[in-house]
């Protein structure tokens, strides 16, 4: 793991539980809860969590939930077409968000273009 990123060890584990004991078990619940079998299955969730974590770019959680997703059956293929999707997600939001920059420099343009008087 690159070097900015600690190894996440037993040790790291037990000083987070031993910092916030009741938000670390209610974290713990949640995951168990959140990845349990319901509409959507463990694993589309877990398929789903690898393509958000490329997203949030957390190294942790893509190899965390990549073991999960792969216990949970999905294969490489599925994994890597879900990150393409996560890709093109993610540009697309910066490709929407030039509707500001346009609307933005027309205000600017069009404020400067005025005659103050």
């Amino acid at each position: 793991m690159n070097p900015g990123y600690p190894l996440s060890t037993p040790d790291i584990a037990r000083k987070r539980r031993e910092l916030a004991p009741a938000q670390q078990a209610a974290f713990d619940a949640f995951g168990k809860a959140v990845f349990a079998e319901g509409v959507l299955s463990t694993k589309i969730k877990q398929i789903v969590a690898v393509a958000v974590a490329h997203v949030t770019q957390c190294p942790y959680c893509i190899r965390g939930h990549t073991k999960a997703a792969l216990r949970a059956g999905a294969t490489q293929q599925e994994l890597m077409e879900a990150i393409w999707v996560a890709a093109e997600m993610r540009a697309g939001g910066a490709y929407a968000h030039a509707a500001l920059m346009i609307s933005e420099a027309a205000e600017t343009t069009k404020a400067s273009a005025t005659p103050h008087g």
